[in-house]
């Protein structure tokens, strides 16, 4: 059974940094593209940032320069480090995986996901 487990979210004042992680267990090989996205209260799920087994990555323009997207395959396990963190960003955060080919940015495109883990940014 593939399961996705988030951890690493909490409250951070503006100008801090968090560092989330994603443990993958159940998959028979290592999800061509593991992703976050993130939906705060009232909006719809974004994509944050995904990265490909080659790890070629992709972020959001709202993200670019402060969040950094890494995996390490060995451990099975998807990184967000996130810094210079703004109210703004204030959102649960959920990691997916994607078993086929492709790294898109539709979150309707990824089969699995996880319960998501809270993060909330103070001004």
């Amino acid at each position: 059974q593939v399961r996705l487990v988030e951890s690493g979210g909490g409250s951070v004042q503006a100008g801090g940094s968090l560092r989330l992680s994603c443990l993958a267990s159940g998959y028979a090989n290592n999800p061509y593209c593991m992703a976050w996205f993130r939906q705060a209260p009232g909006q719809e799920r974004e994509g944050v940032a995904r990265i490909a087994s080659n790890g070629n990555t992709y972020y959001a323009d709202s993200v670019k320069g402060r969040f950094t997207i890494s995996r390490d395959n060995a451990k099975n396990t998807l990184y967000l480090q996130m810094n210079s963190l703004k109210p703004e960003d204030t959102a649960m955060y959920y990691c997916a995986a994607r078993t086929t080919y492709g790294c898109p940015a539709s979150r309707q495109l990824y089969g699995y996901w996880g319960q998501g883990t809270q993060v909330t940014v103070s001004s």
